[in-house]
C-alpha cells in the first residue's frame, strides 16, 4: 500500500511526523509521497522504467468495481466509517451531478468545498474533468471572502457549498460588493438547505440555474436533484428527482413496506452508486444495505405525487415529545424567516415530564439586537403550533462543525445538555 500526501499552505505542518507515527500500526504500508518533494518526483521518474507490456498486463487485471477510495462520513451524528468506494460509483455519480446541471467545457468551477470529501472529490473534481471545465480553488481552506473574491476574479459561472457556505458568503457585510454576475448555477449540497438561503443564491447571486442535490457519501454520494428549469418551489422546497440509473423508495422503517406518497418514511435507495460497504465492518455494512442492496439512509422524506422528494429530518435527529413526532427542520425553516437570525439549528433534549423538548441553537445577523425565549415564543405565536415553539433558546456565536462543514448536532444536544443542567 502506498501514500500519496498533498502538499499543504500551512508550513508548520510536519506530514513526515505525522505518517511515522503511526506507521508501525499499518504493516502494508510500503511508501509515503509528498507532493512537491523529491518523494514525488522519484515515483514520476520511475515510471519510465516500466515496458508498457506490463502496464497492460496490469491494467487487464483490475476492474471499475474494484475499491478505488475510502471515503470517511462526516460523522454528523455518529464516529465517521469508511464508506469503501469503486471507480464505477464515483465517476459516474460526478458525471451525473455535472450533466444535470449542463456544465460543459466553457464553465468555470469554483470550489471552496474539501477535496477529500465526496463533495469536492466527485461532484467538483470528477464532475469538472468529465466535462472539461475549469476549477478555480478560491483558497486553501473555506474563506467566504475569498470565496466571492475568487468568483468575481475568474469570472466563475458556478459555485459549490453546503449551506453553512452559502449562509457565510451572503452574510459577509460587503456582500453586495461583489461582482457574482458570471455566476449561473451551482450546487448546494451535504445538509438541508434552507428555503431563504436558496432564493438568496437565485436572486442576489444570479445563480438562476442552481440546483439542491441530496445524497450521502455511501452513495458516492447523490442521489436526488433538481433541474435547473425546475421553478421556485420545487427547487426550494424539495430535494429534486431520482439520478439517472438509478432507484429510490420511502418506507415504514418499522415494516419495511413502501408508503403512500405524502407520508413519510425512510428513504432508501439502489444501484451503481450504492457502496461496496464499510471498510473491514461487515457488521455495520449489512446493517445498512439490505440483501436486494437497497441502502437504508436513515433519513425522514415524503414523495411528492409529481416525483419530487422532501427530506423532512433524520431518524436520530426527530424529536419526540409526548409520543408525536416532531421534525426540527420545519422549526428551522420557518425561524430562518426572522429578518434578525442568520443560522439556526434546532435540537431535542431530555426533560422529564415530555421525554424531549425543543431547543433552537440561533447564530445572529451582524448588529442584529439579542433575542431569547420570550421574543423567538412571541414570533411563532399564530405561525407554529405551540408544541412546536422552542422551550429552550440559545444564541451562540458559532455552531460545532465536521471538518467538512456541517452541523453536529450530537455535539450540540451535550453541550445543552450541560449548560442547563438537564438529566439525560
Amino acid at each position: 500500500m502506498s501514500l500519496l500526501v498533498a502538499e499543504s499552505s500551512y508550513k508548520t505542518t510536519d506530514y513526515a511526523a505525522m505518517v511515522n507515527e503511526v506507521a508501525a500500526d499499518c504493516p502494508e504500508l510500503r511508501h509515503a509521497v509528498y507532493l512537491q518533494d523529491a518523494s514525488w518526483d522519484a515515483l514520476v521518474a520511475s515510471g519510465a522504467s516500466v515496458p508498457a507490456s506490463e502496464l497492460q498486463q496490469r491494467m487487464e487485471t483490475l476492474s471499475a468495481d474494484d475499491a478505488i477510495n475510502i471515503q470517511y462520513t462526516s460523522g454528523t451524528t455518529g464516529y465517521p466509517k469508511g464508506a469503501t468506494l469503486s471507480h464505477h460509483n464515483i465517476l459516474n455519480n460526478g458525471y451525473f451531478v455535472t450533466e444535470t446541471i449542463r456544465i460543459t467545457e466553457a464553465d468555470r468551477m469554483c470550489l471552496p468545498v474539501p477535496f477529500y470529501h465526496c463533495f469536492g472529490m466527485v461532484m467538483g473534481n470528477l464532475g469538472a474533468t468529465a466535462h472539461g471545465a475549469t476549477i478555480v480553488i478560491p483558497a486553501p481552506t473555506f474563506d467566504p471572502a475569498a470565496t466571492l473574491a475568487a468568483v468575481a476574479a475568474e469570472r466563475c459561472t458556478a459555485l459549490y457549498g453546503v449551506p453553512t457556505m452559502f449562509i457565510a458568503e451572503q452574510n459577509l457585510a460587503n456582500f453586495s460588493e461583489f461582482d457574482l454576475s458570471s455566476l449561473r448555477t451551482g450546487i448546494m449540497a451535504g445538509s438541508p438547505c434552507p428555503v431563504e438561503v436558496m432564493k438568496r443564491c437565485m436572486e442576489q447571486m444570479h445563480m438562476t440555474d442552481v440546483a439542491i442535490a441530496y445524497g450521502m457519501t455511501e452513495t458516492s454520494p447523490v442521489s436526488m436533484q433538481t433541474q435547473p428549469d425546475d421553478d421556485v418551489d420545487r427547487r426550494t422546497s424539495t430535494v429534486g428527482r431520482v439520478h439517472p440509473h438509478l432507484e429510490v423508495k420511502i418506507i415504514d422503517p418499522a415494516t419495511g413496506l413502501t408508503v403512500p406518497r405524502g407520508t413519510a418514511g425512510e428513504f432508501c435507495t439502489r444501484g451503481y452508486s450504492v457502496m461496496l460497504g464499510y471498510w473491514q465492518d461487515p457488521e455495520k455494512t449489512v446493517a445498512t444495505i439490505d440483501e436486494a442492496r437497497w441502502m437504508h439512509t436513515g433519513d425522514l422524506a415524503q414523495m411528492r405525487d409529481d416525483g419530487y422528494v422532501n427530506i423532512v429530518g433524520r431518524i436520530k435527529d426527530m424529536v419526540i415529545r409526548g409520543g408525536e413526532n416532531l421534525y426540527p427542520r420545519e422549526i428551522e425553516e420557518f425561524l430562518y424567516t426572522h429578518p434578525d437570525i442568520a443560522d439556526v439549528q434546532v435540537i431535542g433534549v431530555p426533560d422529564t415530564k415530555y421525554g424531549e423538548e425543543l431547543c433552537a441553537w440561533i447564530r445572529l445577523r451582524a448588529g442584529a439586537p439579542p433575542l431569547n425565549q420570550a421574543d423567538i415564543a412571541t414570533f411563532c405565536d399564530g405561525q407554529l403550533s405551540r408544541h412546536k415553539i422552542p422551550r429552550y433558546v440559545l444564541v451562540v456565536d458559532e455552531f460545532p462543525m465536521t471538518v467538512t462543514g456541517k452541523v453536529r448536532k450530537m455535539d450540540m444536544r451535550a453541550t445543552t445538555v450541560e449548560m442547563l443542567g438537564l438529566s439525560n
